[in-house]
């Protein structure tokens, strides 16, 4: 097994201010791209040879990466001029594919950060004779994702979309976003035209009688689509809690990049990472945050599970909790800002302008 596909086209929406400038994949975690943690991991599983499914802002990526030969890959481009959908993304890339009809292929979304073990699940789709083998995962509350109920073989027996009444909720089971697919049946996929792999491809593979095989690993997982998910992840990659050989440096409770300045008085915890060139003044505390290259902490601030982005400022004393400051922005001395609050990029926001109170 040695190819695979990997879904970066997504614009990232949910993740603004974020990805403003920057496509999702491509946000660091732990010191480097979010990308780089999946390639890293799929080279360690053997694989080879990666197609990115680009489409926004489409032209960082191949710059940074280039032909993979860094990361012990082959990386092949190929852009969506018009969104295609997951489904249509995978057909859309299917002509750089080097493998036989009956060879597995790998796909994974580019926003998920798993212990999956990748091996075991190419093994699950070889030894079952699947068409497609899914990673399934089980969620305290499967309210929000795709539910996947297999039978006691862990073949697949229905996809239930976001079930909303408890009747409905027949499985904590939910479709994790890595699969295999037989290389032939990347074919069967209408080209040209959006597609959704979760709404039309699997549901039609399943009524026309494919094999469809189900493998739960319950490992790490965590879909990152949100701020306080992708701050959260960036952490627990840190911390150890989620596996990847690319971190840059010893896992605990702090990374710091080399190029970094860190007051020696300044206090970092909860696998707080501060990127290149990034400043943490005297006296900071800085807690389960991701401060990225070239942001600037000043002294005395206070910063919780929350993001500060390249080149952006955070003024002494400001309180950050659970927020996210934008690309650029600059947040003035002495605010409070918590609770999902968001700084947009290149904004600035004076001394004292925002404050909570104590008994709210």
């Amino acid at each position: 097994m040695t190819e695979a596909i990997l879904l970066v086209g997504g614009k990232g929406t949910r993740l603004r201010p974020l990805t403003v400038h920057t496509p999702k994949p491509m946000v660091p975690a732990a010191g480097v791209p979010f990308l780089t943690h999946q390639l890293a991991r799929a080279r360690a599983a053997g694989v080879e040879h990666i197609v990115l499914a680009t489409s926004y802002l489409a032209e960082v990526f191949e710059p940074y990466f280039g032909d993979g030969s860094a990361l012990g890959l082959h990386i092949e481009y190929v852009t969506e001029t018009e969104p295609l959908g997951t489904g249509g993304a995978i057909r859309n890339v299917a002509s750089r594919l080097r493998s036989a009809p009956d060879d597995p292929v790998l796909i994974f979304n580019g926003d998920i950060l798993t212990g999956l073990d990748i091996r075991a699940l190419v093994a699950t789709h070889e030894t079952s004779g699947a068409d497609v083998s899914l990673h399934l995962t089980r969620v305290a509350d499967p309210r929000a994702y795709g539910l996947v109920p297999t039978d006691p073989t862990g073949r697949v027996t229905a996809f239930l979309e976001k079930p909303q009444s408890p009747e409905e909720i027949v499985t904590d089971q939910i479709n994790a976003g890595a699969y295999v697919f037989r290389r032939s049946v990347i074919d069967t996929i209408p080209a040209g035209r959006p597609v959704s792999v979760e709404r039309e491809t699997f549901p039609g593979l399943l009524s026309s009688g494919a094999h469809l095989q189900g493998m739960v690993d319950s490992t790490y997982w965590l879909d990152l689509g949100t701020p306080q998910a992708f701050v959260r992840g960036s952490a627990d990659l840190v911390l150890g809690r989620a596996p990847s050989p690319a971190v840059p440096g010893r896992r605990g409770e702090s990374l710091v990049l080399p190029t970094a300045r860190v007051a020696p008085d300044a206090k970092l915890t909860g696998g707080t990472v501060v990127g290149e060139d990034a400043e943490v003044g005297e006296g900071a505390r800085i807690s389960g945050s991701a401060i990225l290259p070239g942001a600037v902490v000043e002294p005395g601030a206070v910063i919780t599970d929350s993001l500060v982005g390249a080149a952006a400022r955070v003024g002494a004393r400001t309180a950050l909790s659970g927020a996210v400051v934008g690309d650029g922005a600059s947040v003035g001395a002495d605010n409070e800002l918590r609770d999902g609050v968001r700084v947009w990029c290149g904004a600035t926001l004076p001394a004292g302008a925002v404050r909570f109170s104590s008994d709210q």
